[in-house]
């Protein structure tokens, strides 16, 4: 199925999608929807990409994404399914008007900070019950509840997942241009590689590549790169805490130790060996 852009499957009256993914990997390429994504991750762990940014998702994660804006949760395969549950919806779900009544004025942040996505930080536990909650709920109860969640989801604190707002669908020929070199990047981040290598992988000369990457994600390639190779980093650290800095440093992809404690202590804010520390308390 083409994902750029992606089209969720539902009845035709039916406006408020609950989506049950259960599989070895979640859906595993780039795509973007019209519909605002609420999912809580119940097993599974791996690299989100959203947006121009890289993160690391888990269990017990739940994180709201935009409409339109693209995305993919790279699972890491395990021997239990990756499974979420998700909740899908417009603006207009059920009206061109209906989130301008007064009644929903609280309901501005939410809407807000949807546009570049956002992580659940605080009430994790309720939201993830309301979320798991709607699968087995009827119609009339599903919608009082759903109303419920945005509400709880408009005064929590949230993590950004992005910067970068999509205004507009990526085409199909930039999609899978796009998901091309996201899949090389994946799966060749703990090697060296060249502007000239992702460049002639993207049929694109050098300039035109990087004009093409930063115009779609808002940061140039090697940024991207970064960020991807730190997240890695961060969930060796998570998972396995016995690992030795300087290998973690080689398993993320850097040549250089002093390199990688630079760009660790620049994108987190602390070194690695204090992020290893802060694990272990």
């Amino acid at each position: 199925m083409k994902v750029y852009p992606f089209k969720i499957p539902k009845p035709v009256d039916e406006h408020l999608i609950v989506q049950i993914d259960k599989e070895p990997i979640f859906y595993n390429r780039l795509h973007q929807h019209e519909e605002i994504q609420i999912s809580h991750i119940i097993n599974g762990n791996g690299k989100l990409l959203v947006g121009d940014s890289v993160h690391q998702f888990s269990a017990g994660d739940t994180y709201v994404i935009g409409s339109n804006l693209p995305h993919i949760f790279k699972s890491i395969p395990q021997e239990k399914d990756a499974h979420m549950v998700t909740v899908f919806f417009t603006d207009k779900s059920f009206g061109s008007d209906f989130f301008m009544l007064p009644y929903f004025k609280d309901l501005k942040q939410f809407f807000f900070n949807a546009t570049t996505g956002f992580k659940v930080i605080t009430n994790k536990e309720i939201i993830a019950q309301q979320l798991i909650e709607l699968q087995s709920q009827n119609r009339l109860k599903r919608f009082i509840s759903f109303l419920e969640l945005l509400e709880n989801l408009s005064q929590i604190s949230t993590e950004p997942l992005s910067s970068f707002i999509y205004s507009k669908t990526l085409s199909v020929n930039e999609g899978e241009r796009l998901q091309e070199i996201f899949d090389f990047v994946l799966k060749n981040f703990q090697q060296s590689i060249s502007l000239d290598e992702i460049s002639k992988m993207a049929f694109m000369t050098p300039n035109a590549f990087c004009k093409f990457f930063k115009q779609r994600t808002n940061k140039t390639f090697f940024q991207f790169l970064i960020e991807l190779r730190i997240e890695h980093a961060c969930q060796l650290l998570s998972s396995k805490k016995e690992l030795n800095i300087n290998l973690v440093s080689d398993m993320s992809g850097f040549n250089s130790i002093s390199n990688f404690n630079k760009k660790f202590k620049k994108l987190k804010g602390i070194t690695p060996t204090q992020y290893q520390q802060s694990l272990l308390q």
